[in-house]
């Protein structure tokens, strides 16, 4: 079974440190098993300016067991993240924010010896500009206009008084329509 009160814990901590790390975590429609995460893109790669959007499950076992993430933001062609401690390198005593900053040091960098894109490896590896070009038109494309979008719309929402978590969930129950987001959060 999951444990929520771990869970909540882990939010608390991502929101106290917003402003340090720019890692959000909040909950999928009041469900503490399905998270939504937001990370910026790193500093000196093609993916800097985007903010990426990662879809987020726990098992039941968790924090025994690691949680499941892959990109809602197109990064590759599948969304897939290979990446160590979300398979048999994950310990208890890590969190969802130290998977996230693990994410987001792999968009620094890439592992191209153990890819979940073999095309996306063998193009990074053989054909380098091709690679950074084509990582920074999905940033310009796919993880910049539409998640800071998002973004302003939560900050806005948040401002009002509402919680983070609560103007996440609205937005996605209504497509990211800010007025009917506030509509349903001043409806209760």
């Amino acid at each position: 079974m999951v444990d929520f009160a771990r869970v909540q814990k882990e939010l608390q901590e991502c929101s106290r440190d917003i402003e340090a790390s720019g890692i959000t975590v909040s909950p999928k429609a009041d469900n503490l098993a399905r998270l939504i995460g937001f990370i910026p893109g790193p500093i000196g790669t093609p993916y800097e300016g985007g903010t990426f959007q990662i879809d987020i499950s726990l098992p039941d076992g968790y924090p025994f067991a690691p949680p499941k993430m892959r990109f809602a933001t197109k990064v590759c062609q599948s969304g897939a993240i290979c990446l160590d401690i979300l398979k048999d390198q994950w310990s208890p005593a890590l969190t969802l924010k130290t998977a996230l900053l693990s994410v987001q040091a792999l968009l620094s960098a890439p592992e191209p010896d153990d890819p979940q894109d073999a095309v996306v490896a063998q193009q990074y590896l053989r054909e380098y500009q091709t690679f950074v070009t084509t990582a920074r038109y999905w940033t310009e494309t796919f993880a910049k206009a539409s998640s800071l979008g998002v973004e302003e719309k939560v900050q806005k929402l948040v401002e009002m008084g509402f919680t983070d978590a609560l103007v996440r969930s609205a937005l996605e129950a209504t497509g990211g329509d800010e007025n009917l987001a506030l509509e349903k959060l001043c409806s209760g």
